[in-house]
């Protein structure tokens, strides 16, 4: 794909991954998980990818700025189970970029619309999903791990499509 900033996530990109996704799950979810209660589970998250990398029903990816790894999405037929960019990428366009190529990808394999769960105490990626043109549903859930925060189901209709520059 020209342009792509998705590349398919390896066994040995896991590392990588989990150098952006703590310090980018520290910050963006802190209230989610305070972590003097609820630490971030490097060990159990790296495990899971591990798991997901080799599972034929999940794709995973790495975000990639100037060849290093700046982020990670998973998606499993039309749900993006994982996304996010390390605290560095915020802000800089590359997340938008990640997402358009998600969805792209999800579409083109058949799979609209795309749905995805938000903690519903994460106003920064509610934010950046609203922005994107995804809708809440009404849809509500528990998060499977402690403290199995609320969880809001988002999906994105072609009509809510935005490509903000």
């Amino acid at each position: 794909m020209p342009g792509s900033v998705l590349r398919e996530m390896q066994l040995e990109d896991v590392p990588a991954v989990m150098d952006v996704q703590e310090p980018a799950s520290i910050a963006g979810l802190s209230v989610v998980f305070p972590q003097h209660t609820h630490p971030f589970p490097r060990e159990v998250l790296a495990q899971r990818w591990s798991e997901e990398i080799d599972d034929d029903e999940i794709d995973c990816f790495v975000i990639l700025r100037d060849g290093a790894v700046a982020g990670f999405a998973a998606t499993r037929r039309g749900e993006v189970k994982h996304f996010g960019v390390a605290v560095e990428e915020w802000g800089s366009g590359l997340a938008i970029a990640a997402h358009n190529e998600l969805v792209a990808r999800l579409r083109a394999a058949g799979h609209a619309p795309p749905w995805l769960c938000v903690y519903a105490d994460n106003p920064r990626g509610r934010a950046f999903y609203e922005k994107l043109g995804w809708a809440d549903t009404g849809e509500r859930s528990r998060g499977p791990m402690p403290p199995h925060a609320e969880l809001m189901t988002y999906e994105l209709r072609p009509a809510n499509v935005r490509n903000p520059a």
